[in-house]
């Protein structure tokens, strides 16, 4: 089957045109920029924020006209909602109900109003994993934190929320597309028994992904409540570095359980942190804690230890803040090796120091996410 092009879904899109509007979206300059991977297409649509939820509608239509194309095998459409500098504030319009609008108004949620924050059926906890900067080793933490709980006793799920620079299916091994089911359901891939999420499985490893904030959303959103997950006793979400959408987002629209900080020993790496730990705090989503990630490292031939990165900072800022201290992760070549060949150190050699590190961490988070449970979400107020 030939691949649709840019130009055709654009060409298909002057045939949209909304209520009271004398031209179509395409020719008023409504239509982001359209991403095409294997079959599926993506792209906005920005609207006044005074119409988002009158406009839904549209979007709708767009979607229905851009999947009746030959060569499409899907689409996901966002609606974006503006407002113009001195306008009141629009509220959020909320979603339809059965699940499937992706409407997102860039706008502050009105004082006293609770954000939506559906909870996600069947899955007991969601925990975010996440840090100030790159290059900490988070994925990696994330993925031996979610098979340690695994090897803990727990039904766990892991969800890739880095759109940009998805690493789950190398991490976990997986390769291949997910299957979809009646009401456009995704099944989740699964691997080590764990069930997997990931932008990387529906587009090649090389893609770029040149996405505006509300498509990150919508994508986010759409991986997390179109996918059949399952019963779960936890969700485990491997953030993005930084704070930026895709951590707003979450924190916003998910009742997540809490959040877990990665950070290595040096002070340039613990500053970042404090940027992330300092997000979650004003959006009053609690921090579970703070792993020291490449907190040493011991020589493989003489078995001498050496601190590479220094030692003890995140220990000393967690005693600092007041949040738990969860543990030290040594730098060592086998969770390196493993983590490339997609076979963590968790289930290669789940008797080995550094797994035992990873289920003691584990063991922690879960314990603290119980001690928290009773808690309701909280009211939230973007200002």
């Amino acid at each position: 089957m030939r691949a649709v092009t840019r130009d055709e879904v654009l060409e298909t899109l002057k045939t949209v045109r909304g209520p009271g509007f004398e031209r179509d979206v395409v020719a008023l300059g409504m239509v982001s920029d359209v991403f095409i991977s294997d079959g599926k297409v993506y792209f906005s649509i920005t609207v006044p924020a005074e119409r988002a939820d009158e406009l839904e509608p549209l979007r709708q239509a767009a979607e229905r006209a851009v999947k009746a194309m030959p060569g499409v095998k899907g689409a996901l459409v966002s609606l974006t909602a503006e407002r113009k500098a001195g306008a009141a504030p629009a509220a959020r319009p909320q979603p339809a109900a059965h699940g499937h609008a992706h409407s997102h108004a860039q706008a502050q949620a009105p004082s006293g109003q609770r954000p939506a924050r559906q909870t996600i059926p069947g899955i007991g906890a969601i925990i975010a994993v996440a840090s100030g900067k790159g290059g900490v080793g988070k994925s990696t933490t994330a993925v031996n934190l979610a098979l340690a709980m695994k090897a803990n006793g727990l039904k766990v799920g892991i969800l890739d929320a880095d759109v940009y620079g998805p690493s789950l299916p190398r991490l976990m091994g997986i390769t291949g597309r997910p299957q979809q089911i009646e009401n456009r359901i995704i099944v989740p891939m699964e691997n080590y028994g764990i069930k997997v999420m990931s932008m990387g499985f529906l587009v090649d490893e090389g893609t770029a992904m040149i996405w505006r904030g509300p498509m990150v959303q919508s994508a986010l959103m759409q991986m997390l409540r179109e996918v059949a997950w399952g019963d779960l006793d936890v969700l485990v979400v491997d953030m993005p570095p930084g704070t930026g959408d895709a951590q707003l987002t979450m924190a916003q629209q998910v009742p997540l359980s809490g959040a877990v900080i990665v950070s290595t020993p040096q002070d340039l790496a613990l500053i970042d942190a404090r940027k992330g730990l300092n997000m979650f705090n004003k959006v009053e989503v609690p921090v579970l804690g703070i792993v020291e990630n490449m907190s040493y490292f011991i020589a493989p031939d003489t078995g001498n230890r050496y601190d590479i990165f220094g030692h003890g900072g995140a220990r000393a800022e967690a005693d600092k803040i007041g949040v738990p201290f969860l543990g030290e992760v040594p730098l060592t070549i086998a969770i390196r090796e493993t983590s490339d060949a997609g076979t963590p150190v968790v289930v290669s050699d789940p008797e080995g120091p550094q797994a035992k590190v990873y289920r003691e961490i584990a063991e922690k988070v879960w314990n603290e996410v119980q001690a928290r449970s009773g808690r309701t979400a909280p009211s939230i107020v973007f200002e």
